[in-house]
């Protein structure tokens, strides 16, 4: 973390504001190919995951590329990222308002579920 500090102090930061997508691992779909791998057995009853797991070593890996992906298609302008965690600075705290609206869009049109108490205004 104390390189997003160095990055966003390096900048010349002013306003910034934190971006938390909720449940991110589950809201990436398992191939169904891919789900018999993810099968597990509780209680006697076998059970498989139909979304990414959050206990699988390679699952921030993957949220992490996905959400990337989807904000480079979107062509949002590049802000640090860690995993689901997104952070949106500028010079102006309308200007980081408006940079979150546009990334918040871009992630619910890629099917990632953003809840409006998780988000924190300009700070």
């Amino acid at each position: 973390m104390l390189e997003l500090q160095y990055e966003l102090e390096s900048k010349g930061v002013k306003w910034f504001a934190p971006i938390n997508i909720a449940n991110a691992f589950f809201s990436i779909p398992l191939a169904a190919e891919c789900r018999p791998q993810f099968a597990f057995t509780w209680r006697g009853v076998q059970y498989t995951w139909n979304q990414l797991p959050q206990g699988w070593k390679y699952s921030p890996t993957i949220c992490h590329g996905l959400i990337q992906t989807a904000l480079e298609k979107g062509e949002a302008l590049k802000h640090p990222q860690y995993i689901e965690n997104i952070i949106v600075w500028g010079d102006m705290a309308a200007e980081v308002f408006e940079k979150g609206e546009k990334i918040i869009q871009i992630l619910l049109e890629a099917g990632f579920a953003v809840k409006k108490n998780k988000v924190k205004g300009p700070a």
